[in-house]
């Protein structure tokens, strides 16, 4: 197919293919960053997608992308009524991670303690409302004031701790005195030792992210206070969300409904064509995003 790009999906593991050697599965010099979009087909020999359709795709950094729809997991098209800016960011993979990470690995029960780390990014943004929506009790760890007064008046959470202005320790002690029952891990490190060592019996961690380690040059150590999952019967679990590929179209629904009822809200950081794509990925991995982090490169064609 032949597809102009609409809006880029920019994420925080995309700076791994740029450290990486070309032999090791980097980004060759030269080569279009690759990416997640949501493109228009101008032109297609595949028969289920047709000119004019509207797809979320494998694509690349640039205007227009020759894809045959194969990728991470296969494209497919953007329902009806969902804009392409929903389509990369709240009814993409970022919303995609976050309702499965929440509703089948952290298995929430109403009433529970649920933490969430870098609670006002694009994954992290959905997982909060979403626990909301299920009768959690949350508690955002966001940096900078203006992340953590989102949380609180935008995203409803019950508490908000600026990472950046406080003692994250003493803060979750204060907030969670009786514990975590989850913890929603985007960022690893020092964040995901404090959770350990708060987990209550029973306690679940999902592991989404580790934007902590991203751009260590150095291998790190582990978490210190693993041990802790065998003291409290705790379980900690990785989230991949092409496992739950042919589920998407459940959780567009269920997203999609939040959002229109207003139960939700889409958080997102707009950035304004192709040539200021870098800078986004910048802003986003120095935590100046606020939601989710997109570039806009142009409107669809009638």
């Amino acid at each position: 197919m032949l597809v102009r790009n609409l809006w880029l999906d920019v994420a925080p593991t995309q700076v791994l293919t740029l450290i990486a050697p070309p032999e090791e599965g980097g980004l060759p010099p030269g080569a279009p960053m690759p990416g997640y979009a949501s493109s228009q087909v101008l032109e297609s020999r595949i028969p289920r997608f047709s000119r004019g359709d509207i797809i979320y795709a494998s694509s690349g950094w640039e205007d227009y992308s020759v894809i045959d729809g194969k990728g991470y997991w296969d494209a497919t098209k953007v329902s009806p009524g969902v804009s392409p800016n929903l389509a990369v960011g709240a009814l993409g993979i970022t919303g995609m991670v976050a309702y499965f990470g929440v509703t089948e690995v952290a298995k929430p029960r109403p009433g529970e303690t649920f933490v969430v780390s870098a609670a006002a990014g694009g994954v992290g943004s959905v997982a909060a409302q979403v626990a909301k929506v299920l009768g959690l009790r949350v508690i955002g760890i966001a940096g900078g004031k203006e992340k953590c007064e989102w949380l609180l008046t935008e995203a409803g959470v019950d508490g908000a701790i600026d990472h950046r202005g406080g003692n994250v320790a003493s803060r979750l002690d204060e907030l969670c005195p009786k514990g975590i029952d989850i913890f929603f891990d985007n960022v690893g490190g020092a964040v995901l030792d404090l959770a350990l060592e708060r987990l209550r019996p029973h306690g679940r961690i999902v592991l989404c992210g580790t934007t902590a380690r991203y751009r260590q040059t150095t291998s790190a150590p582990g978490p210190l206070n693993y041990w802790q999952l065998i003291m409290v019967n705790g379980r900690m679990e990785g989230l991949l969300g092409r496992d739950y590929f042919d589920r998407f179209p459940e959780a567009i629904a269920a997203l999609k409904g939040w959002l229109d009822s207003g139960q939700i809200k889409a958080k997102e950081d707009v950035v304004v064509g192709l040539e200021n794509a870098p800078a986004a990925l910048g802003r986003l991995l120095s935590g100046e995003n606020l939601g989710k982090q997109l570039v806009k490169i142009a409107d669809p064609s009638p």
